[in-house]
């Protein structure tokens, strides 16, 4: 608690901006900067392209661009997670390729077709991207949590977690999946 009262106290002056980005890592001093631009503009809804501007002008260290080649592999892989085809039984279209983030041999991300890759390959991605929906419905569930309370005197927001009716929707009324996304 005391690194967090220096923190608030001393987080405009640009040695400790610089202290607390090296050492206390990048992420915890954008989360200040943030809440440093809420406070100077009093603002409760903002977007971040303001808050980057509002950063850089106070000596933030601009990222280092990505490649043409970093560039062009994302835009790959964006053309991958979208491509889908009918299923030939069901009609129900399905992604083709699938990822899976490797640490094996560095951080990487590698790409299987559904119809080709190895079994072991997809129960890992299929895994990993259950945990990724785990995570969001923990995460939304906490924030609904918190919403509520602070804001007692309202009505409570609701949020339903068992998926499998809206599944079933989908399933039967593929048509709606298309306006409604």
């Amino acid at each position: 608690m005391k690194v967090f009262v220096f923190e608030k106290l001393f987080r405009k002056s640009a040695v400790v901006s610089a202290f607390l980005q090296q050492y206390r890592g990048a992420t915890r001093q954008m989360q200040i900067i943030i809440q440093e631009y809420k406070d100077e503009y009093g603002v409760s809804v903002w977007d971040m392209n303001d808050v980057a501007e509002y950063a850089a002008k106070r000596g933030w260290k601009l990222p280092t661009p990505l490649t043409p080649m970093q560039l062009l592999a994302k835009e790959f892989a964006k053309a991958a997670r979208e491509e889908t085809r009918p299923d030939e039984e069901t009609s129900e279209e399905y992604r083709v390729n699938h990822a899976v983030f490797d640490t094996h041999e560095g951080q990487r991300t590698l790409w299987g077709d559904i119809d080709r890759a190895p079994r072991a390959f997809m129960v890992k991605s299929f895994v990993q991207r259950r945990q990724q929906m785990v995570g969001d419905a923990w995460q939304l569930a906490v924030d609904v949590g918190r919403w509520n309370r602070v804001h007692a005197n309202e009505e409570a927001i609701q949020v339903e977690f068992d998926f499998g009716p809206d599944i079933e929707y989908r399933r039967h009324f593929p048509d709606d999946n298309e306006k409604a996304g």
